[in-house]
């Protein structure tokens, strides 16, 4: 049934609209990429295993553009894949999966990241509510491993992830959040054991595919090049300072 599933994203966009997407982002890539966040965002219940209802797909403006008047239709093919999909691993519910798109202008041409969420929209009467429900995860971006080519096809286009990474002197912690503390509480996401560091010092803040530091009021502050920042936005290789501790941030792909 996936397989067929697949096959009907291919033919909706193969033609005219085929060689257009030959250098964009993938409707079938989407679709397996939206089953592995499913299957890595899994919730043990007393008896069930649940996993996230929402998605929001963020594309770069030229690739949000490609599906002008035909979204409506992808959005309801990738919705019956992942309920075909959870189906299949007897994953539970608590509605049917929901696809939402957003355009992140911070996006290339063939990136695009993906973010879940457990909603509850409304409970029917007996229905067992899941051992927690999570708040919203970090949005993974998905990059091509190399530039497409007019040749490329759906099925050889590779992808692979992208993850935010934290390291300073002797600590390193990929941050798997959308919104992670920095502080020398061991209450803190990262934790950072130096005594001018305070319990909650700063946070990550990760928007799209943007993210931000942001201090939370330290008492020593949060600099930047020697200076003091309150919301700062982080690049690739950016260093900044909270105590005694320079720590850098990186991305990596996976």
């Amino acid at each position: 049934m996936l397989r067929g599933i697949e096959q009907r994203l291919e033919r909706v966009f193969e033609g005219v609209f085929g060689r257009a997407f030959r250098t964009n982002v993938q409707p079938v890539e989407l679709a397996r990429k939206l089953a592995k966040e499913m299957d890595e965002h899994r919730s043990t219940s007393v008896t069930r295993v649940y996993v996230p209802n929402e998605y929001t797909i963020y594309l770069s403006p030229g690739d949000r553009e490609q599906f002008e008047g035909y979204e409506n239709s992808l959005v309801s093919e990738l919705e019956e894949y992942l309920s075909e999909h959870a189906s299949r691993e007897s994953y539970a519910l608590l509605t049917p999966p929901r696809i939402l798109f957003e355009t992140d202008e911070d996006l290339g041409v063939g990136e695009f990241g993906i973010a879940t969420r457990m909603a509850q929209y409304g409970r029917q009467a007996g229905e067992e509510e899941p051992a927690e429900v999570p708040s919203p995860g970090a949005t993974m971006v998905y990059k091509p491993r190399t530039q497409p080519t007019e040749a490329a096809s759906a099925v050889d286009l590779g992808v692979e992830r992208e993850v935010a990474v934290l390291s300073w002197s002797g600590g390193r912690r990929v941050l798997d959040q959308q919104r992670s503390v920095l502080g020398r509480s061991r209450d803190a996401d990262v934790r950072i054991e130096d005594p001018n560091v305070s319990r909650r010092h700063a946070e990550i803040v990760q928007e799209g595919s943007t993210f931000w530091l942001v201090d939370l009021g330290s008492t020593n502050g949060t600099e930047v090049d020697g200076r003091r920042v309150q919301r700062v936005r982080l690049a690739d290789g950016s260093r900044f300072t909270i105590g005694e501790t320079t720590v850098t941030f990186s991305t990596e792909r996976e």
